[in-house]
């Protein structure tokens, strides 16, 4: 057993991403920022589908075609494979914990 808000130090200038489970096409991962944002001019551009939710802290999620979205605790999205998108902010203050589950697709 582990919990998922143990052990949230990050350490360097990049997330913390571990993959918690998978099987096949399908992976659990718990990320964690802390003041992290991509660098300018870079999109994750995926070939899959991406299901996140915010579980603790505050990010901004930003979108090539000029959105962006302010996320909370409980605050989740659905990323359809092939959509461009960054993480623009995220609290400095506090480590950011996310759950992604990726998987085939554009379904949820």
């Amino acid at each position: 057993m582990d919990n998922l808000f143990r052990d949230t130090e990050v350490s360097g200038v990049g997330e913390r991403v571990e993959q918690l489970a998978g099987s096949g096409a399908v992976r659990i991962e718990r990320i964690v920022s802390s003041g992290q944002s991509s660098p300018a001019g870079f999109w994750y551009d995926q070939a899959e589908s991406e299901w996140v939710v915010l579980l603790r802290g505050a990010a901004r999620i930003g979108f090539a075609d000029g959105r962006e979205v302010h996320l909370t605790p409980g605050d989740h999205l659905l990323l359809p494979p092939h959509t461009r998108h960054r993480l623009a902010w995220t609290d400095p203050h506090q480590p950011s914990v996310w759950l992604a589950i990726f998987f085939p697709g554009d379904s949820g």
